[in-house]
This record gives C-alpha cells, structure tokens and sequence, in this order.
C-alpha cells in the first residue's frame, strides 16, 4: 500500500548502484565537497524515485485497465517525492543556475526511458542503455559543484559509462538472456572494447576492467541465483568507484 515505505522504494535494485557511483566519484575526485553535494545528492535520488513511480503509473495506467488501483499508488509517492525533490533543487538550482542545463541535457534520455515504460518494454536493451547515460553524466555534475572543470572530469565519467553500459548486456545474459549465445558474444565484446578504451583513460583501469571482462566471459551459463549476480555488482561498482577516486582524487 502507498502508506508503507517499501511501496515508496523503487524495486530495480541494480539502478542504485548506478545512481551512486558516478555521483559519488564525482564527488570525491573534487578539492571541495561540500553541502551543495549532499543536497544534490538526495535531490538526484528524489527525482529518480518520483520519476520510476511515473513511469509505473503511466504503464499500469494503460496495460491494466481493469485494475485502476494498480496505477492509482504510484500517484501519491511521485507526487509527494517529486515535491521533495523540488524543494531541494530549487536553492541549488537558483544558487547554480547551471544545474539547469544539466537537466535539459539529461532530459532526452528521461523521455526514451519514460516512452519505454508506458509501452511495457522496460527491459528493453535501448532502454537500459539510455539511463544509463544520465546517471554517468552526474559525475560531471557533481565534479563541476567541487570546481572540477569538464576538461578534467570526462575521463572517469567515461569509466563510469563504460562499466555500466556494459552491466545492461551482461546482466541479461545471467538472468533474462541467459541462453543467448547471442548476447554472451555481444557482451563479452562489449566489455573488451571497453578495456581497450578504459586502459587510454588511465593504466590503472586495466585492473578492474580486466576483472569485468572476465566476469563476463565466464559466469554466464554458471547458473549464479539473482541475489548472487547483484551482490558481484556491487563489488564491482565498489572497485569501480574505489579506484577513480584514487586514481583522479584531488581535482
């Protein structure tokens, strides 16, 4: 029921990582972290709840007719959560008028997800690949609020979008695509294509990428249960964001 917290919580467990992890490494490569971050922070994850709960309602709302009760709870967590969320963006964006443009960019990519769930085709790979977009380009934001310029923080913001486009891929051959050789090759070139590219950003990244690329080679078809799968993405995420904090820390 909406009164309870746990309807209030997005269920797509694997999308907190990716709306951590990038903000998060934005935020601690920057010399001065500070109360705008926090603030965004809990505003970013506001709107991601209030956004998810939209979607639903759009979705229900027009594949479930015949149960309008299904659609009618997600109204009262978007509206309360999207007001939050505005009640905290509003300072930040009247203090960084900049933040504005962020959203407009960020906008496009809110609009395919949003024309996804309405169709019922969440689990769509575009889909997954266009929020994934977003979520990486808040490590820019998140840089620019410490005073990290662009120029310095695209590299581990690219990391960031490597690793996590290809989880999209590699997720669905553990759970949903699981006997798609098909998307085992796919993501497997995926994740070399992205060692490759992650080895110019910095040397250092070899070493996580390299894990990915191996994860995805080998536990395919291993038969790991879906609570196993996220907590091996956790710790990637983990190592992820461990080693471009070490690796571009200090701005």
């Amino acid at each position: 029921m909406p009164g309870r917290k746990s309807a209030w919580l997005p269920d797509q467990h694997g999308a907190w990582a990716m709306l951590a992890v990038p903000f998060l490494a934005g935020t601690w490569i920057a010399p001065r972290p500070g109360w705008p971050h926090a603030a965004l922070f809990a505003a970013w994850l506001l709107g991601y709840a209030a956004v998810f709960h939209g979607q639903q309602w759009l979705r229900l709302r027009r594949v479930a007719r015949r149960r309008p009760d299904a659609a009618a709870r997600h109204v009262r967590p978007a509206l309360v959560l999207g007001a939050a969320c505005a009640a905290l963006g509003a300072p930040l964006a009247a203090a960084y008028p900049w933040l504005l443009l962020a959203a407009a960019a960020a906008a496009p990519f809110v609009a395919v997800n949003t024309w996804y769930a309405r169709q019922g085709r969440e689990r769509a790979l575009a889909n997954g690949l266009a929020a994934v977009v977003p979520a990486c380009g808040m490590l820019l934001v998140a840089a620019g609020l410490g005073a990290v310029p662009a120029a310095a923080a695209w590299r581990p913001a690219l990391a960031c979008l490597l690793y996590f486009a290809g989880t999209v891929p590699y997720v669905k051959t553990m759970i949903r695509e699981r006997n798609s050789r098909g998307y085992r090759r796919a993501s497997v070139a995926c994740h070399a294509a992205a060692l490759a590219v992650a080895v110019c950003l910095s040397p250092w990244l070899a070493i996580p990428f390299t894990a990915y690329l191996a994860r995805a080679a080998l536990l395919p078809g291993r038969a790991l249960r879906p609570p196993v799968v996220g907590a091996i993405e956790i710790a990637c995420s983990a190592a992820l964001l461990a080693t471009l904090v070490l690796v571009f820390g200090g701005g």
